[in-house]
């Protein structure tokens, strides 16, 4: 393990260089979706029930108005997994005879305006005979449950199960066994910029140009040409600046296809801007969760074995191209995280039910195993009476590489070190004293802890175990010096808001010796990018870094070779720095400006030896690396109210070599941010009916500035063979380990009651009825103050 604090001693990288991206946001000329002018207006007519057959719908005269009728001829929206006992059931673009979910799209009617469209869609009627709903995974289990889909034989539509050998025989020498059953509730990713989406029919050449807020632009091309049966080279897809995804952008959206589709049949532009409460009913969830786990340690607290039960509640449908599987198979197989454990007996199973489909969030399960694993380990600890932090101590990983009970390789990491970094510089002696002290003056202060592993950068190989019809992986990057000394990477990934753009610049720059505000990134349109998988799964700057890094490699190479034509001198004893070759222990240099506009205007000069032009082109498809960090956070809980109040939120983070450290710091502090709304806020509830009861940002709330403290990072650089440039991704573990650190810090807080708080979020309606149900309440409640 290598410790780093400044970098890696080369020109960019490991500088915090102000983002690339930032001055047309920040100055009003971003271009986004919803700001794109269009001919027809395009609004959805949704669900108002759960379930029930469509028997009539009713429309004003003279409406524009599409139903599924009229595209009977399309294909559904089928994703496959040829694994895990995985059953395939259709997502119809219009709901086809039957609902499945409040706010499932019906129909789409289309005018001249916003308003327009708006007025009409409450004008039309849909008449529709209510089935009985399946809210809840569990009772979606039961053997006389109703079928979501009556083409299925019961409502589990995948499921995973792992059993190491033996594990009975090892399960039996337990000398404590801990059980937690946890419930993690429902969620919104909730971006700044909801989904939109634009269709421009070109009447010239037939082709639709599709801009929408997607994490995926390539994949969506596909999928949508897929279903409406049209060549790729007919539709273009592009994704502007996106407000935020998360993962919630990640899936295809069926409104896009419909979009698509009207463009076509209209020749014409059509335009579509989701409302919050569309997002908040329609718009992928995630987190929903039931989860059963048992640990067996022996005398000293070494866990031995774990055993677990997970359902997930993936909604109506399964999204594409993950499936619902990317859920509940995430789970089966990094449950037992950092810990090193060797026997595992755990099952997993996705289920339908009558509610919105479940897509990737950010953190992808891990938020929630992560969880309830940390609430075993503190549960363990007070069996052992120690301090939580050394029951973890006694179990982490600390020997590299580490092949988990379920077959995953862990590359070189800093579990251990950065825990210990972590409980250094929070101080926790000093916050048991303090602890103490506030308690016998009836303050409840608690501290919390998580250690998590986060899986990065992976490529097809990890894809490929899932069973996935489509198995993402690789990216590709276009390099080029154009003739006037410009750069410009064109890459097949796509982020939104990650500050990509700037830490790729500073990877090419590196290597060929120009300064990043010289290059160019360019992505999110198929018609200018390498084919690629975009954005998710904190993958971006390993794999778009390495292509990166490749192609600047050959482009670095292609440069020695034509500076040492110009200089006289060997390829070796050349260095490329500040727009420049120059000839070590010389004076002697040649502009790299002058060398492109050589490459493309006197080709003949290099008689035949240089190939004419300056572009290359760099894949890179790993297998992957595993980032690691300690979240701690410190709470004060006023058990008359329930309301907790965040004092300090710590991160010991390990993401390899840092490319950019103030965008790898604004990367944790989102994901922590986003993982405390998670913790204590954010749950999207249903009623018995399957009506969403929070359908607004005043039920359904997020967290502001005054619920996020200051957030304290460190970092450790371990360097790994597993990346080209050395760096892991980060992007998810904010939101990973956060959850499971506050939840924590409320458990610990509230010890002296004897309760525990297994659910995510911690309400203060929840923390209340647990201390009421205690029975342990004071019966004068003393008045809090404010921490100091």
């Amino acid at each position: 393990m290598t410790i780093h604090t400044k970098g890696t001693g080369t020109t960019w990288v490991g500088r915090s260089i102000r983002r690339l991206e930032d001055p047309a946001l920040v100055t009003g000329r971003g271009r986004f979706t919803a700001d794109m002018p269009a001919t027809h207006w395009v609004r959805f007519v949704r669900s108002s029930v759960a379930a029930g057959t469509i028997e009539n719908i009713t429309a004003p005269e003279g409406a524009g108005i599409v139903t599924a009728k009229d595209l009977a001829k399309l294909k559904p929206i089928r994703p496959m997994l040829s694994k895990f006992n995985y059953v395939a059931v259709g997502q119809p673009i219009l709901a086809d005879g039957v609902v499945r979910f409040t706010g499932e799209s019906i129909a789409a009617v289309y005018a001249p305006s916003k308003d327009q469209a708006e007025d009409i869609a409450d004008q039309v009627e849909v008449a529709i005979s209510e089935g009985a709903p399946l809210i809840d995974a569990m009772d979606a289990l039961a053997e006389d449950a109703p079928l979501v889909h009556a083409d299925t034989k019961h409502n589990v539509i995948v499921e995973g199960r792992i059993a190491t050998p033996g594990f009975e025989d090892v399960w039996k020498t337990a000398h404590k066994v801990l059980h937690v059953e946890a419930r993690s509730h429902r969620q919104n990713a909730t971006p700044m910029e909801a989904r939109a989406g634009h269709a421009s029919y070109d009447g010239s050449t037939g082709r639709v140009t599709l801009t929408c807020t997607t994490q995926m632009p390539h994949l969506t091309r596909t999928a949508v040409c897929d279903i409406l049966g049209i060549p790729e080279s007919d539709l273009r897809v592009i994704a502007p600046d996106v407000g935020g995804g998360f993962g919630q952008k990640m899936s295809l959206a069926p409104e896009y296809v419909l979009l698509v589709w009207l463009a076509r049949k209209l020749r014409s532009s059509v335009a579509w801007t989701e409302d919050r409460r569309e997002n908040l009913i329609a718009s992928f969830h995630s987190r929903d969760q039931h989860v059963q786990l048992e640990g067996a340690f022996d005398k000293s607290g070494k866990l031995l074995a774990l055993r677990g039960d997970i359902v997930a509640n993936i909604g109506a449908y399964s999204c594409f191209p993950t499936t619902c599987g990317v859920e509940p198979l995430m789970a089966l197989a990094e449950l037992p995280g950092p810990y090193d454990v060797r026997a595992y007996d755990c099952r997993s199973r996705g289920v339908m039910t009558n509610t919105c489909p479940m897509a990737p969030y950010r953190g992808v399960s891990r938020p929630v195993i992560t969880f309830v694993l940390e609430r075993l380990m503190d549960k363990a600890a007070a069996a052992f009476d120690i301090e939580p932090t050394e029951l973890r101590r006694r179990n982490l990983i600390d020997k590299f590489p580490y092949t988990s009970a379920t077959g995953l390789v862990f590359d070189d990491g800093s579990y251990k070190e950065t825990m210990e970094m972590a409980i250094k510089a929070i101080d926790l002696d000093a916050f048991r004293k303090r602890q103490k002290i506030a308690r016998d003056a009836g303050r409840y202060l608690g501290i919390g802890f998580a250690t998590f592993s986060e899986r990065t950068g992976y490529g097809s190989p990890a894809f490929a175990a899932r069973g996935m019809e489509i198995t993402p992986g690789f990216e590709t990057v276009y390099l080029t010096i154009d003739p006037s000394g410009f750069v410009e990477a064109r890459i097949g990934s796509s982020p939104h808001g990650q500050g990509l753009r700037t830490s790729l610049a500073q990877i090419i720059a590196d290597e060929i010796g120009i300064d990043p505000e010289f290059i160019k990134v360019v992505h999110g349109d198929t018609d200018r990018s390498p084919y690629g998988w975009g954005t998710f799964a904190s993958r971006s700057l390993v794999l778009s870094g390495g292509a990166s890094l490749l192609a600047a490699q050959k482009i670095r190479a292609k440069l020695l070779k034509m500076a040492s034509h110009f200089l006289e001198a060997a390829p070796e004893d050349i260095t490329l720095q500040s727009g420049s070759a120059h000839v070590i222990g010389t004076d002697r240099s040649v502009t790299i400006a002058s060398m492109a506009r050589a490459a493309y205007h006197q080709t003949h000069i290099f008689k035949g030896e240089i190939e004419p032009g300056l572009t290359e082109t760099g894949t890179y498809d790993p297998s992957g690396t595993f980032s690691n960090a300690c979240h701690v956070a410190i709470v004060e809980v006023d058990i008359e109210t329930g309301r907790v109040e965040m004092e300090k939120f710590l991160v010991a983070e390990d993401a390899g070599l840092i490319i950019n450290p103030m965008i790898a710091d604004g990367q944790v502090h989102g994901g922590v941010a986003q993982g405390i709304g998670n913790a204590l806020l954010e749950e999207i509830i249903y009623d018995e009916t399957g009506n969403i009861l929070t359908s607004t940002l005043a039920d359904f709330l997020l967290p502001t500035t005054h619920e996020i403290p200051e957030i304290e990072l460190h970092h450790v650089e371990t360097l790994t063979g597993n990346s080209i440039t050395k760096a892991k991704g980060l992007g998810e573990g904010g939101a990973i380990g956060a959850p499971a650190a506050v939840i924590s810090a409320i458990n610990d807080a509230l010890s002296s009651f004897g309760i525990s708080i297994d659910e995510m979020p911690a309400t203060p309606q929840r923390i209340r009825a647990a201390l009421r149900n205690s029975g342990k309440l004071p019966d004068t409640l003393p008045s809090t103050g404010r921490l100091s």
